[in-house]
């Protein structure tokens, strides 16, 4: 016997005719061989493979549950159908007939199928899914097995065998058929009704501890995609839990969500990336046969693991010269090109439709037609749209993935770049930039990635349509391309005006909001001095120059929008007129299908000019980000000396050193030093150069650094931590790889609690911590606090006063336990009594025997001392013992009084100088937790869009509805009005004058072509144009080019009418809450964090003003544009309302379902964000801390924290955005379908109008893209009227001032200065212990009175309750026998002066620093100045001109805090108070000071605050404070004499 081919194999398997081995169709049915193999054996197959997939999924004991009684059901349905089919393959046996072994076959797969089935669902209902329904795929491969069952017991019924009675076996087979009918009919029943008896979370106790489970699974511990299965993620079915737990309302925290899959997960993108990184600067190197930079030392004798880790880090970051560009391309660029072939498929899918759509209309068009044409276009266009729909899906979201990655990569990289440049380097930029590098720069990038692909996608989508359009309609579509074309070089036109008009309006928001944000951080100082009126004209003046640029901004867009929503149409008018000029007959499917592929060609036209500005846009913001991280890293291998000195007791030896805050122009540092030191200070203009220092500190002593105001201590420990550059001389500083404990002058506290800050990372040591707390003098403090050591210090340490923000700072240094410690005059801000304990208990006691440097200008603590540093100008001009050197204090300020005071740069202040304004620090910190900003829940109060309403104008809200509806149905008109006039046309035969048949033109490719070359011209084409139209044609024309431009006139109406509403709310909404910011009471301002406040003038009005217009904009053209659709469709067809209505209902009830979702992923995107970039904020302005501390491994590893949830929430909302997007896709290809089914029945009755068809079809093809538009958009405006929430909650929520005046009161009111506390009790909050406890005293005018007391026994609070920021609890207060709650706030703020604590300067001019408003001549000015002994620095700077820098970072803290009492100078207040406003002087300017208040406020009530009682020991009478009570109030002389006082011993702990 010869070899058995395919086909004598499948013959005798069937028992078939050699010569067709496997008929398809067999005596009028499907014949048996088709039916078992392909019907029957194959989807088992598929049903055992995909099944098998499945026995791999872990059982789960979490849920103690009983599974549904649908997995039960199913269990007994697949156990009872194999069973069935075990009988049948018996019985076949038995029967021994021809096609025996085919029937062998086919029941064999069907048993091994089920079996396998069977053991899935075993294991399926012990796992997670056991109270689900479980995964959708294997209910479909059951359902593919019911075609095979039905054929066979069809053929049976026709087998009169089988239904013989006497034949039992026939009757038992088709007996097992109809039961195995029965069983898989039931199992899509139990699939669907699960039996669930409670759908509630049902909970149960944990036999081991008796907790509590969710009967849900955990979403929060889901890995999100990996792991699914094909259909899984095809259709996003893995999202599912996540979906539903959103749908119940319990998706509101960021731990809810999935984890990222393991690609996508930050830890393996940095990794990854930083490989590439390192790859590229190796193939670099190779090129150019380069060396790394800086060799390695052969032994560096590092302590720890961490510094170890850090440097070489530190060295991979070495050569920044790599180009960025080279390492994303090389990270993921192929992965990235390779997505482009989904997109190529997908837009060659999408020219299927049109093509299709006029194949279909031609079918109808011709009567008696065969049925298959038209369901061969009907299956072209379903199978065409869907393949379409999946893969631009697919592409859409791998892509997501792609940009994710590159996100997560730059965020990491610059976030680590920051914390290893060198602080000359940082200097560069200000803070505000490199958060926006991190923020708006890497937003570009990531839509860099949407964008690429549209760039040689879209031109070649208008190429395709444009050839399409060219076999339509011939040469007559050359009239609208060039319209078309005209329109190009205007939009480009209007794109660059509308970008240079936004990158002004920009440039003026950002002065509004750096100004918002100095307004914010001085608010204390502007309520004060009752400065609001002016800061309010200030802000609307930035405000008013910004609303000019939006104007043009909108009304440029609205040009935009009108030219491109009248486009479609005057190019179909341009096209048909012109094709029926050249004299050729319109049919509807030349007319829909050039419709259509208009449309196709507006898109690419549109959206191109767009692409390439996003292009430009990320290849400025490649360029900037590639700057930063091309600048230099912080060395300190080459900073620092690696020789160890001879002796070992020596812990920091400077050697002629020469240190600046700025770079210099020449490399080389050794011939650095040895040049003049003027020449040096000329050439680093404007910054404080450290020259000639020589300084030898002995391991275990205590050095105390003194000198004048802006002498350069603060830089001094600068340099000792490597923070300043190097110009010369030798730097060592002994075990510096261990770190520095560092308390800056200004103290940078972390945003989180007490006891977090003062760990600073490392572990709890209860016993060592309790002695720090005790040691920094902070029990009592924590005492005080709601929550103890877990209290949230907002951000900055907002919460906390001066004080205790200085003891927290100097707390986390000691828990550090380096050895080293750098100590920047912590002791300014407390009083002496506290500032004797932390000199005893924690610099003398809990850090003795470390090395201890301390600056500061307390002179009493000096002679303590092992060493004295005196500086001057920039060096040490002495040091010794504290008997050689304080004799010299005073007499350095004396000798150097008229040499010009070289501005200090202290550390913190230098993080100023590269922070900048507070803008962008506190634009995203909107995360403070002890003012938690909460994330809305749920969907939006009507309230909301009753608020945009009204503020865009309720006549004008009214109008701008009016011209869409007009807009809309006049567009559908239009369209109608062409179907109207073809199917007339059609019906009437309609004649031409030139006798010509429009058969003779009847192929589009017969306009230019013919066999034999060039059609010879036209004959028509030589008589007049208008004469080859009829009347009738004539009269169709006029009232379709009518139509259309009423059309055109109502889109342009609409646009302008919309963006002069959108100009209109944002005025309103941004005066509203600017006017009520203002007048909010002061304790809003302490419990709300700055970043909360500053974000609603920021983000949220820049959503109000820009953003939620454009998306409104869309939704409510979406809106009309679907009603428009369905009204058309249903006319057109009325048989498509059959499936509409229902799949109107799934639409609605898929958006429901994953708008609760989506929104809620919104809101935590927004949410984790904030935490990301106040992170970053915080880290930049506590830069020279972590460095110093080492603590740069640890941040790193926060912010990767940080970003991973972010990233999550941003990865999923994508994803939920795609779950929709295939869901709508899936509809509207159910809507294309069924229309064309429709009309070929319909076609085949008779009764179909090919135009309307046509019209519907064409409304069809755009479904899709309305339904999603229209979910999208609509999600999208939720989102942004959010920020309209936000800020009507202040705008009408916020507690205010009272606002009266008292039209009674004298001009000539307070005059005398006479005051009186009667009973005054003041808390500052609801809940909180009184700060004020029944205080009664009375003040005579001219009176001067020091007020002293430990921290927090209630000194500043009189202050606060004599300018009423604090309304009293109980009590009055009386000035000059008026009770001050009955005067107006102004009336009040405006008779008294204040000096406060912390000295608040606005980045503006020395003048309107002292003057905002402008009220006094220079000389007055001048004059203040010198009394403040501030006059040579202000002339050096260049005069009252001057910038003052951004918070004053010109000015060192002292001499911030002279300018602030130059300002209080000025006032012609009859009482002035000051707060420890000389703090942070030296001894001797603060003597001449107190003598230049005593002259100018001679005749003056004077209430000064001190912790120095030198200051006030020439009071007239002393208050002494404690606990919100008058303890004593006597002369100071009769204090002094008690033994029993308080501020004897007060004045005895001093030393006096």
């Amino acid at each position: 016997m010869g070899d058995l081919g395919p086909a004598e194999l499948i013959s005798g398997l069937c028992h078939t005719d050699g010569k067709d081995p496997f008929p398809v169709w067999h005596n009028g049915a499907i014949s048996p061989c088709f039916n078992q193999l392909v019907l029957g054996a194959l989807p088992h197959a598929g049903m055992a493979i995909c099944s098998a997939c499945y026995l791999s999924i872990p059982r789960c004991n979490l849920l103690q549950t009983p599974p549904s009684c649908g997995w039960n059901l199913r269990l007994a349905s697949a156990f009872l159908v194999a069973l069935l089919f075990t009988g049948d393959i018996v019985i076949v046996a038995l029967l021994s007939q021809g096609d025996m072994y085919l029937d062998v076959l086919a029941d064999g797969c069907a048993i091994l199928a089920w079996l396998v089935h069977l053991s899935t669902i075993i294991v399926l209902r012990r796992s997670v899914f056991k109270r689900t329904r479980g995964p959708t795929v294997l209910l479909l491969l059951v359902l593919l097995t019911l075609p095979n069952l039905v054929i066979t017991i069809v053929t049976y019924c026709y087998s009169e065998a089988c239904l013989n009675l006497t034949d039992l076996l026939g009757l038992a087979r088709f007996a097992f058929a109809s039961a195995r009918l029965v069983l898989i009919a039931a199992y899509p029943l139990a699939f669907v009704f699960q039996c669930v008896r409670d759908a509630r979370p049902t909970l149960y106790i944990n036999a081991a501890d008796g907790s509590l489970e969710n009967l849900y699974p955990d979403t929060g511990e889901m890995v999100a995609e990996d792991g699914s299965s094909c259909v899984s993620r095809l259709f996003y079915l893995w999202l599912s839990p996540l979906l539903r737990r959103g749908q119940r309302g319990e998706l509101d925290r960021p731990c809810q969500v999935y984890h990222l899959p393991q690609k996508l997960r930050t830890a393996v993108v940095r990794r990854y990336f930083n490989s590439c990184w390192e790859a590229t600067q190796q193939q670099r190197a190779g090129s150019k046969g380069q060396q790394d930079h800086w060799p390695r030392p052969v032994s560096r004798n590092l302590r720890n693991g961490t510094w170890t880790s850090l440097y070489e880090e530190e060295s991979f970051e070495l050569d920044c010269e790599v180009g960025l560009l080279k390492v994303l391309h090389k990270a993921f660029g192929l992965r990235y090109y390779m997505l482009g072939v989904l997109k190529l498929m997908a837009n060659m899918l999408g020219f299927a439709g049109p093509l299709l759509l006029s194949s279909l209309v031609s079918f109808m068009e011709e009567e008696g037609a065969p049925v298959s044409q038209g369901a061969w276009c009907t299956f072209g266009l379903f199978a065409s749209s869907l393949l379409s729909a999946v893969l631009r899906n697919i592409f859409i979201f791998e892509v997501s993935k792609v940009a994710l990655s590159a996100r997560a990569s730059l965020v990491s990289a610059i976030y680590g770049k920051a914390l290893r440049v060198s602080s000359v380097g940082l200097a560069q930029f200000t803070l505000g930039e490199v958060v926006n590098l991190m923020s708006t720069d890497t937003d570009r990038i990531f839509n860099f990635f949407n964008s690429f692909h549209e760039l040689w996608s879209l031109p070649l989508q208008f190429s395709i349509a444009l050839y399409l359009l060219y076999l339509q309609v011939g040469v007559a579509f050359l009239g609208g391309l060039g319209v078309a074309l005209l329109l190009v070089p205007l939009n480009k036109l209007l794109a660059s005006r509308i970008l240079d008009n936004n990158k002004h309006m920009l440039r003026h928001k950002d002065s509004r909001v750096k100004m918002m944000a100095e307004i914010l951080f001085g608010i204390r100082v502007i309520k004060f001095y009752g400065w609001e009126p002016h800061f309010t004209r200030k802000i609307a003046g930035y405000r008013k120059q910004e609303l000019s640029r939006l104007k043009a901004i909108k009304y440029l867009d609205a040009v935009c929008v009108y030219t491109w929503a009248a486009l479609p149409v005057v190019i179909s008018i341009l096209t048909f007129v012109t094709y029926v000029l050249l004299g050729h007959k319109l049919t509807a499917a030349k007319v829909f299908t050039t419709l259509a592929l208009v449309g196709m060609l507006i898109l690419p036209l549109n959206c191109f000019p767009w692409v390439l500005n996003s292009i430009l846009e990320a290849k400025v913001s490649l360029e900037r980000i590639q700057r930063f991280l091309k600048l230099p890293n912080q060395d300190l291998l080459a900073y620092y000396s690696l020789v160890s000195h001879e002796d070992p007791s020596t812990a920091v030896i400077l050697d002629q050193g020469m240190f600046s805050w700025q770079g210099v122009n020449d490399p080389d540092q050794d011939s650095v030093g040895h040049r003049d030191v003027e020449t040096e200070t000329r050439h680093i203009k404007g910054s404080l150069l450290l020259h000639r220092l020589n300084l030898n500190i002995t391991t275990g002593s205590l050095i105390v650094v003194v000198g004048k105001v802006g002498c350069g201590k603060s830089s001094l420990l600068a340099a000792i931590t490597g923070e300043l550059n190097r110009l010369g001389g030798v730097v060592y500083v002994k075990g510096r790889e261990a770190g520095f404990g560092v308390a800056s002058q200004e103290p940078w506290i972390q945003h989180a609690t007490v006891r977090d800050n003062i760990l600073f990372g490392r572990k709890y040591d209860v016993t060592f911590y309790q002695a720090v707390i005790e040691a920094c003098a902070l029990a009592d403090d924590l005492n005080v606090l709601p929550k103890g050591d877990r209290t949230e210090v907002g951000e900055n340490g907002v919460t906390l006063s001066g004080g205790q923000k200085a003891r927290l700072a100097l707390a986390r240094a000691v828990y550090m336990e380096k050895d080293i410690y750098l100590l920047d005059d912590p002791l300014a801000a407390v009083d002496s009594d506290v500032a004797h304990h932390l000199m005893q208990k924690c610099i003398m006691g809990i850090i003795r025997g470390k090395t201890r440097v301390l600056c500061t200008h307390r002179i009493e603590f000096v002679d303590q001392a092992d060493m004295v540093v005196l500086m001057d100008n920039g060096t040490i001009i002495k040091t010794g013992s504290p008997a050689e050197v304080l004799p010299l204090v005073e007499a350095v300020p004396k000798n150097r009084k008229n040499r010009s005071n070289a501005k200090e740069k202290d550390d913190i202040e230098q993080e100023e100088a590269r922070c900048g304004s507070s803008n962008e620090l506190q634009v995203e910190d909107n995360s403070d937790l002890s003012g938690e900003e909460q994330k809305q829940v749920g969907g939006l109060a009507w309230r909301v869009y009753q608020t945009y309403w009204v503020a865009v104008g309720k006549v004008l809200a009214v109008s701008i509805l009016m011209s869409l509806f007009l807009m809309q149905a006049s567009k559908n008109v239009s369209d109608w009005w062409l179907s109207y006039w073809i199917s007339q046309l059609k019906n009437n035969g309609s004649t031409w004058t030139n006798g010509s048949s429009p058969n003779d033109y009847g192929s589009p490719q017969l306009l230019f072509f013919t066999p034999g070359g060039l059609v010879s011209p036209l004959p028509f084409v030589q008589t007049s144009p208008l004469a080859n139209m009829s009347s009738e044609v004539r009269f169709y024309l006029s009232v379709y080019t009518s139509i259309a431009i009423g059309n055109t006139v109502f889109a342009a109406v609409r646009a302008f009418l919309f963006a002069y509403g959108a100009i209109c709310a944002a005025a309103v909404i941004h005066n509203r809450l600017l006017d009520r910011v203002f007048k909010a009471t002061m304790t809003f301002f302490d419990i709300t964090p700055l970043g909360c406040i500053l974000n609603r003038f920021s983000s949220d009005l820049y959503s109000v003003d820009d953003s939620l217009p454009f998306i409104l904009n869309i939704l409510l053209a979406n809106i009309f544009g679907l009603l428009g659709m369905l009204v058309v469709m249903s006319y057109g067809l009325p048989w498509v309302l059959v499936p509409l209505l229902p799949l109107g209902l799934l639409y609605h009830r898929t958006q429901q379902f994953y708008r609760h979702t989506s929104r809620e992923l919104k809101r935590l995107c927004s949410l984790t964000l904030s935490p990301v970039y106040s992170h970053f904020s915080e880290t930049l302005s506590g830069l020279s801390i972590i460095r110093a501390s080492r603590s740069t491994i640890r941040f790193e590893e926060e912010n990767a924290k940080r970003l991973e949830q972010n990233q999550r929430c941003q990865f999923l909302s994508g994803a939920a955005m795609q779950w929709l997007d295939i869901r709508l896709q899936l509809i509207a290809v159910t809507v294309v379908t069924g229309i064309g089914v429709i009309a070929v029945i319909q076609h085949q009755f008779g009764s179909v109008n090919p135009g309307l068809v046509g019209l519907s079809l064409s409304y069809a093809l755009s479904i899709t893209g309305l339904l999603s538009g229209l979910i999208f958009s609509f999600i999208q405006t939720e989102m942004q009227l959010v920020s309209v929430e936000r800020t009507e909650e202040y705008s009408t929520c916020l507690p205010t001032e009272p606002q009266h005046e008292n039209s009674q009161l004298p001009l000539s009111w307070a005059e005398r200065g006479w005051l009186e506390f009667r009973g005054t009790v003041l808390a500052y909050r609801e809940g909180l212990p009184n700060a004020l406890d029944g205080v009664s005293l009375v003040v005579r005018p001219g009176e001067k009175v020091g007020i002293v007391g430990r921290t927090g026994s209630g000194k500043s609070t009189l202050f606060l309750a004599l300018f009423r920021m604090v309304e009293l609890t109980g009590g009055k207060i009386f000035l000059d026998g008026v009770d001050i709650s009955t005067v107006g706030l102004t009336q009040l703020r405006s008779r008294l002066a204040i000096i406060p604590q912390d000295p608040f300067l606005f980045s503006s001019s020395i003048r309107e620093n002292l003057d905002p408003c402008g009220q006094h001549s220079d000389q007055r000015l001048l004059d203040a100045l010198d009394h403040c002994h501030l006059t040579n620095v202000v002339d050096r700077m260049g005069g009252l001109d001057a910038e003052v820098g951004e918070k004053g970072k010109a000015f060192s803290v002292g001499q911030r805090q002279l300018l602030c009492l130059a300002r209080a100078l000025l006032t012609q207040a009859s009482v002035l108070c000051i707060d420890e406003a000389t703090a942070s002087v030296d001894q001797k300017t603060d003597k001449l000071l107190q003598q230049t208040i005593r002259e100018k406020f001679q005749d003056k009530t004077v209430l000064t605050i001190a912790h120095r009682i030198n200051t006030i020991m020439d009071s007239d009478r002393v208050l002494v404070m404690h606990a919100g009570k008058v303890a004593e109030f006597d002369t100071p002389v009769a204090l002094s004499q008690s033994e029993e006082s308080i501020f004897h011993r007060l004045v005895c702990g001093k030393g006096q």
